[in-house]
C-alpha cells in the first residue's frame, strides 16, 4: 500500500469522529463523505449535506477541517461540499429509524424513554411554564430531554425556551428538532407560514397532527420526553394515550380549590385511558411577603393536597402531592425572555422547588417500578 493510501485511510479514520450537529451520526455512517484524494500534501475532500442550505455548513467545515489537518502528512486541505439526491437522503432516514419505516419511537416495545404528560384541567395554572422548567432542570442533571409542545391551540414552548421564529432543518418528510438549553424542542408553531396564524383543527386532525409531530422528528435517543397537553380532557389529552399507551401523567393545578376541582378531570381521564399517574405539582403556592416575610396565600391554599387526595381515591393507590412551586414573577419575567427560571434564579424557592420535583421524578420509589427509566451514560 503506497504512503497516499495510507495517509487516505488515515482520513478516513479521522472523519469517523466527526459528526453530523444535528443527527448526531458520525459523517462516514450517514454516506457524507463522497470522495477523498491525497497527493503532495494536499487532502482534497467532497462532504454531501443532506439539503441545500444547511444551517450547520459552517460548523461542518470547522469540524472536518480540525479532523483531517491533524492526520499526520497532510499540510493543507481542499473542501468542498455538494448536496445528497433523494436516494442518498432517503438511505439516511432508513439509517436514522434503524431500516424501518415512518414510526413513533416512544411507542415501541423497546423503546427506554419515559414520555411524560404535563396537564392541567384548565389554562392559566402555569402548566407551560413548568413543563420548560422541568426539562431544563433534568437536562441539567445529565438526562437527554425533549420537549413536545402539544397544547396546539395555545402553544408558548417555543417563546419559553427562547426559540421564537426559529425553522427546523427538514429532510423531506423528517426534521430535526431545535435545542436549547440541551432540549430538544418541537412545536406546531415552528411549522405555521405565519405566528399569529390561528390554528383551526377539529378532532380527528389534531390526532394526526400529533403523531407526525411525534413520528417525523428525528429525536434521537432521549431518556425522557415531556408533552405539554392542552388544557382540559379534550382530543389530544386522548390521543396521547392512544399513541404512546405507556405514557405517564402529572396534573398541574393551583392552590385554589375551585381550580382543583377542574385539575381532578384531567386526572379521571388519564385514569380512564389506563395511563400511570405520576402525581401532582401545585403552582402559584404560598411566597413570602417582600417586605415582612409573612407568608402571602394570593391563590388561596389546599389545591394541591384536595387533587392529589381526591386522585388516590379515584385511582385506590397513592398519588403524591410531587411540590409546591411558589408565587414568583421571575418565573414570567423568565418566560417571556426566553430563560427558563432554573437558570435566570437557581436559587429561587421556584427554581427550588422545581429541582426537588425533578429529584423525585428521577429516583422513583419501588412501589412504582415496572416504567422504563432511561439514564445518561
Amino acid at each position: 500500500m503506497t504512503s497516499a493510501n495510507l495517509v487516505i485511510d488515515a482520513i478516513h479514520e479521522a472523519l469517523t469522529h466527526v459528526q453530523d450537529p444535528e443527527l448526531h451520526r458520525s459523517l462516514p455512517e450517514l454516506g457524507m463523505i463522497e470522495s477523498v484524494e491525497f497527493t503532495g500534501g494536499v487532502a482534497t475532500l467532497k462532504v454531501l449535506l443532506t439539503i441545500s442550505g444547511c444551517p450547520m455548513q459552517d460548523r461542518l467545515r470547522s469540524d472536518v477541517t480540525a479532523a483531517v489537518l491533524a492526520v499526520e502528512g497532510v499540510k493543507e486541505l481542499q473542501l468542498s461540499f455538494g448536496f445528497m439526491s433523494e436516494e442518498q437522503r432517503n438511505n439516511v432516514k432508513k439509517i436514522l429509524r434503524n431500516g424501518r419505516e415512518k414510526f413513533i419511537p416512544f411507542a415501541q416495545p423497546d423503546s427506554t424513554t419515559r414520555v411524560i404528560g404535563i396537564a392541567s384541567g384548565k389554562g392559566g395554572v402555569g402548566k407551560s411554564s413548568l413543563t420548560v422548567n422541568l426539562a431544563v432542570a433534568a437536562a441539567q442533571k445529565g438526562l437527554r430531554v425533549g420537549i413536545l409542545d402539544a397544547d396546539v391551540y395555545g402553544h408558548s414552548i417555543p417563546r419559553l425556551m427562547g426559540l421564537m421564529g426559529q425553522r427546523p432543518t427538514a429532510i423531506d418528510q423528517m426534521f430535526i428538532p431545535l435545542e436549547a438549553f440541551g432540549v430538544k424542542t418541537v412545536s406546531m408553531e415552528m411549522f405555521k407560514p405565519e405566528r399569529s396564524d390561528p390554528v383551526a383543527y377539529r378532532g380527528p386532525l389534531l390526532h394526526r397532527v400529533l403523531e407526525q409531530l411525534l413520528s417525523d422528528a428525528y429525536w434521537g435517543d432521549l431518556d425522557v420526553l415531556f408533552i405539554d397537553l392542552p388544557p382540559g380532557t379534550g382530543d389530544l389529552a386522548i390521543s396521547l394515550g392512544q399513541l404512546i399507551p405507556g405514557s405517564e401523567i402529572i396534573v398541574v393545578t393551583t392552590p385554589q380549590i375551585a381550580a382543583a376541582e377542574v385539575a381532578e378531570r384531567a386526572g379521571r381521564i388519564a385514569h380512564q385511558i389506563k395511563q400511570q399517574m405520576i402525581g401532582v405539582i401545585e403552582n402559584m403556592s404560598d411566597f413570602p411577603c417582600p417586605h415582612c416575610s409573612e407568608s402571602i396565600s394570593l391563590f388561596g391554599t389546599g389545591g394541591g393536597e384536595a387533587t392529589a387526595a381526591r386522585l388516590s381515591q379515584l385511582l385506590g393507590a397513592e398519588v403524591p402531592l410531587l411540590g409546591k412551586v411558589p408565587f414568583n414573577s421571575e418565573l414570567r419575567t423568565g418566560g417571556d425572555n426566553g430563560v427558563p427560571v432554573v437558570l435566570a434564579q437557581p436559587q429561587s424557592p421556584a427554581a427550588q422547588a422545581i429541582l426537588g420535583i425533578v429529584d423525585q421524578l428521577v429516583v422513583r420509589k419501588r412501589s412504582l417500578v415496572g416504567v422504563p427509566l432511561g439514564f445518561a451514560q
